[in-house]
């Protein structure tokens, strides 16, 4: 089956993480239509548990994404602790693949090898949300996105941010469009994926 789906959601996350995306994850429509990718910083061994608590409490199906895995609609992908995670496009689908460069920004997973990843696929339209995190983690992979496809960046607001390294970096780098307080953020991406 040829992968029609033209949007996607990436969502980066770190310090603080777990408990944004609790309120995140849990309040978007179980009929969202797209896939939706999550990178937390977190060591091997935890992304598991954290996939499943979320799944638990959303309407959405989450799970931690294993190598190989196609991308379909309603479904969030949790990258594993320890690892960089991407996506690869072949024989007409996209693919979770894992890879094992160095720490990138200090953290594997690293959200901007996430990023990077999109420009060579065939989605056009990437919504994106920079949540909660000490560091810098997905301006850069942001920034190469925005050169090439059609892309909608989303910050979560210092106010609602546990720490507020990683939206600060990217509103300072000029690639966010709109910076939003955590629990406004899920109609924001709700809004945007339907947006024709």
């Amino acid at each position: 089956m040829v992968d029609n789906v033209r949007k996607i959601v990436a969502i980066a996350s770190s310090t603080g993480g777990p408990r944004a995306l609790q309120t995140l994850i849990s309040s978007l429509p179980g009929d969202l239509g797209v896939p939706v990718l999550v990178v937390q910083h977190m060591p091997a061994g935890f992304t598991e548990s954290l996939a499943n608590r979320l799944d638990s409490i959303s309407e959405l199906t989450v799970v931690e994404a294993k190598d190989g895995e196609p991308l379909v609609p309603n479904k969030v992908y949790v990258a594993k602790g320890g690892k960089h995670m991407n996506v690869d496009y072949r024989g007409g689908k996209h693919i979770i693949r894992y890879s094992d460069e160095p720490n990138r920004e200090g953290v594997k997973p690293c959200a901007n090898y996430m990023y990077e990843s999109l420009i060579d696929s065939t989605y056009s339209n990437i919504i994106c949300a920079v949540l909660t995190g000490m560091g810098a983690d997905g301006t850069e992979g942001i920034g190469r996105l925005i050169r090439q496809k059609k892309v909608y960046v989303i910050a979560q607001n210092a106010e609602s941010c546990a720490v507020f390294g990683m939206p600060k970096a990217a509103i300072t780098a000029g690639v966010v469009d709109k910076e939003l307080t955590l629990n406004l953020i899920a109609n924001e991406i709700t809004m945007k994926v339907r947006q024709r």
